[in-house]
């Protein structure tokens, strides 16, 4: 599944080929096609991959880190996709990529709806343990938001139209703003 991120954050959906992954994973293409079937299986499982891996990096602690509070978690969670690092620059890449294919696929389209809608509850339930007064379509609306704005500020930190810094501080102002907002 790394070999497939890579491929991807690479050459794109498009780009991707089934020879290609099998190079980079190391095995031959006969194994990819007899554990994913086809192409779709692929991406399916890829995008699966990209977000198991996000929820490990951006809620991971050490064992000698003390234990966040909500707004801590929150911040933790939005903030770790902004990390320039290999795996989240390949990740948000490559989920950039899945997003934008996810447009002329519809079989694509379903999978990320999916994706996106599990992110999104995540996010407002972190919200609801800062904000527990804040009703579900407040902190679904803010969860919502702060998601899309994850996935435009990514774009725009690597595509180099935004310094990562200032893609952070962006993205801290947002919660703020959000927090703000859901105290009513």
């Amino acid at each position: 599944m790394e070999a497939a991120a890579r491929v991807i954050a690479r050459r794109g959906v498009r780009g991707l080929r089934v020879e290609e992954l099998a190079a980079e994973a190391g095995v031959s293409t006969a194994l990819i096609y007899y554990h994913f079937k086809d192409r779709a299986g692929i991406l399916h499982a890829t995008l699966e991959f990209i977000n198991d891996r996000a929820g490990r990096y951006t809620t991971e602690r050490g064992p000698d880190e003390p234990p966040l509070d909500a707004l801590g978690e929150l911040r933790q969670t939005l903030l770790l996709e902004f990390q320039d690092t290999p795996e989240v620059r390949e990740n948000s890449t490559a989920w950039g990529e899945l997003r934008a294919s996810a447009v002329f696929d519809p079989e694509l389209r379903e999978d990320l709806a999916r994706a996106t809608l599990v992110w999104v509850q995540e996010v407002a339930e972190l919200l609801g343990r800062v904000r527990p007064m804040g009703g579900a379509a407040a902190l679904a609306g803010s969860a919502e938001r702060l998601t899309a704005l994850v996935e435009g500020l990514s774009v725009r930190w690597l595509s180099g139209s935004l310094p990562l810094a200032h893609a952070r501080d962006l993205m801290a102002e947002a919660v703020d703003a959000e927090l703000e907002r859901l105290r009513g």
